[in-house]
C-alpha cells in the first residue's frame, strides 16, 4: 500500500518545477476558487523565491483561510501522558537511547492534576500526547484517562474535546479508540523521505516505514473520522515533505472520501540528548517555513494548519497572516509540567506565553480567539465537515461559536487588557453582522453567558 501513497519518483521529478510569471499568475488566481492546487502547481510555488511573488502568494494564502475559517484561530494545549518510548528517533528528547533523560509516566491522579492546571487557564480543547511505549500507555491507560479527564468540572471550566497523539494502532485497536470520544487523532510521518526516514529511525516499532505511512488508512478504516497528520521540517528537503504531505491527503480523500482534517507543521528545535535536534540536516530558513504554510493553505484549503509552541512568539504572529487557523498556547512537552515537574521535555519551546498574553495578542491584532468544540459534538465530522469546510460554509458556524466561547473566556479568565480588548473585538464583529436575524439570535446567547449559562454551541 505504500508504494500507492507516496510516488517518491514522481516528487523527485516535480522538485524544481519553474513556471513564467503568467504562469505562477494563473496558479495564484485560480487557487481563489477554493479547489486546491495540483502537486506540479504547489512544486512551483515552493520554488518561488522573488519577494513580489512571495507577498503575492502569502496574500492569498490569508484570504483562502479567511474564507473558510474566518478571522477565528483555535486554541488548544497538549498534555502530554508519559515520555517514555520504545523508537529511536535521532532528533527526539524521548528516544529510547536518551540516558540522561528523566523519565516519567503521569498516575490518573497526577493526569487529572495537570487536567486541572490547564482548565485553570481556560483551556477547553486539550491534545493528548505520549511517547511510543505501549508497555506503558496502552489503550486502557488511555481510556481511563479519557474517562476521568471528562468528568473534570472546575468552577465554569470542563473539556470538551479531547484530540490524541500516540502510538499507530492496528485496525482494530483503532476500532476501539473510536468508542472512546476522541476529536482528531494524530500521528506524523515526520519524514515522508523513505533513505531519511530509515536514518532517522534506526530501531523501534516507529523503523517501519510502512507501517507509519498506513497508520491514517488503519485509523479510517478502524472507524475514526477525522485524522491529523503531518511533517518534521528539517529532516528532509522542505519541498520534498510539502509535495508528499499533500500526496498522502489526495490518497486519503481519493480512497476514503476525506482527506486530512489537519496537518500540522513543526520545525526541529533543540532537544536534550540530541545532536541532530541542534543541527537539523535540512534546517529550515524562516522565510522557507512561510512559504510551507502558504502553499499547504493553498493546496488544501479546507484542512486546518496547526502552529505550534516549536516557534518563537514574534515569528507566531507573522505566521498568522499566512493561514495558520489552529495554534497551542501556554504549552508544556513534559508529562507533569503543568504541575512543575521536572520530566524532560519533547523539545524547547520558542513560545512560553500564557494563554491569557497569546489572546491578548490575537484580540489586539484582530483575530478572534476560539475555544469551539461544537462540530465534534453535533457530528460534523469526516465528510460531513469537509462538505462544508470546502466552499466556506463552515464559517456559518465557526464564527459564532467562537465569539460565544470566546465570550465565556474573557468572563471567567481574562485579565482586564484582555478583557477590554476582547469586549471591543466582539462588538466589533456583531456590528459587522449583515443577517439580522443572526445577530439577535447571538445577541441572545451572550446575555445568556453574561447571565451564567456556559456552553452554548450551534
Amino acid at each position: 500500500m505504500a508504494n500507492a501513497i507516496i510516488n517518491e519518483n514522481q516528487i523527485n521529478e516535480l522538485l524544481d518545477q519553474k513556471a513564467s510569471q503568467a504562469e505562477i499568475d494563473e496558479i495564484l488566481n485560480n487557487a481563489l476558487a477554493l479547489k486546491g492546487i495540483s502537486l506540479k502547481e504547489a512544486a512551483i510555488l515552493l520554488n518561488i523565491e522573488d519577494k513580489e511573488n512571495l507577498n503575492k502568494l502569502y496574500k492569498i494564502a490569508k484570504l483562502l483561510k479567511e474564507k473558510i475559517y474566518g478571522s477565528r484561530i483555535v486554541l488548544f494545549a497538549p498534555l502530554y501522558l508519559s515520555n517514555y518510548c520504545t523508537n529511536n528517533c535521532l532528533y527526539c528528547g524521548f528516544r529510547f537511547d536518551n540516558k540522561s533523560i528523566k523519565r516519567k509516566k503521569l498516575t490518573t491522579d497526577e493526569a487529572i492534576s495537570e487536567t486541572r492546571n490547564i482548565l485553570q487557564t481556560g483551556h477547553k480543547r486539550i491534545l493528548l500526547v505520549a511517547g511510543e511505549d505501549t508497555s506503558q500507555c496502552n489503550l486502557d491507560y488511555v481510556e481511563e484517562l479519557i474517562n476521568k479527564i471528562y468528568e473534570q468540572k472546575l468552577m465554569n471550566g470542563e473539556v470538551r474535546r479531547l484530540n490524541i497523539n500516540i502510538a499507530p494502532l492496528s485496525v482494530e485497536e483503532f476500532q476501539r479508540l473510536s468508542t472512546f470520544g476522541i476529536g482528531t487523532y494524530q500521528s506524523f510521518q515526520e519524514t515522508y523521505h523513505p533513505e531519511i526516514y530509515k536514518e532517522m529511525h534506526p530501531h523501534g516499532l516507529k523503523a517501519n516505514y510502512e507501517w507509519r505511512l498506513e497508520t491514517m488508512s488503519r485509523a479510517l478504516e478502524g472507524g475514526l473520522q477525522d485524522v491529523g497528520v503531518g511533517a518534521l521540517f528539517g529532516l528532509a528537503d522542505f519541498r520534498f515533505e510539502v509535495l508528499a504531505l499533500l500526496m498522502h491527503s489526495q490518497y486519503l480523500e481519493k480512497t476514503y472520501g476525506v482527506g486530512p482534517h489537519t496537518i500540522s507543521i513543526p520545525r526541529i528545535e533543540p532537544a536534550e540528548g540530541s545532536d541532530i535536534a541542534s543541527a537539523p540536516p535540512n534546517a529550515i530558513t524562516d522565510e522557507n517555513f512561510k512559504k510551507i504554510i502558504a502553499v499547504l493553505r493553498l493546496a488544501v484549503p479546507y484542512t486546518g494548519i496547526i502552529l505550534s509552541t516549536r516557534e518563537r512568539a514574534e515569528f507566531r504572529r507573522e505566521l498568522l497572516e499566512l493561514g495558520i487557523s489552529q495554534i497551542s498556547a501556554g504549552s508544556k512537552t513534559n508529562p507533569g509540567g503543568y504541575s512543575e515537574e521536572k520530566a524532560t521535555e519533547q523539545f524547547l519551546v520558542g513560545d512560553t506565553r500564557s494563554l491569557d498574553e497569546v489572546i491578548l495578542e490575537l484580540a489586539t491584532d484582530g483575530y478572534l480567539p476560539s475555544f469551539c468544540t461544537s462540530c465534534y459534538r453535533v457530528g460534523r465530522v469526516g465528510k460531513d465537515f469537509m462538505d462544508l469546510a470546502k466552499p466556506g460554509l463552515i464559517q456559518l458556524f465557526c464564527q459564532p461559536n467562537a465569539i460565544l466561547t470566546f465570550k465565556e473566556y474573557l468572563i471567567d479568565y481574562a485579565g482586564e487588557n484582555t478583557k477590554l480588548k476582547g469586549n471591543q473585538l466582539i462588538n466589533r464583529f456583531i456590528s459587522d453582522l449583515q443577517d439580522s436575524k443572526q445577530k439577535e439570535l447571538l445577541l441572545k446567547d451572550l446575555k445568556r453567558i453574561e447571565e451564567g449559562t456556559r456552553d452554548i454551541y450551534k
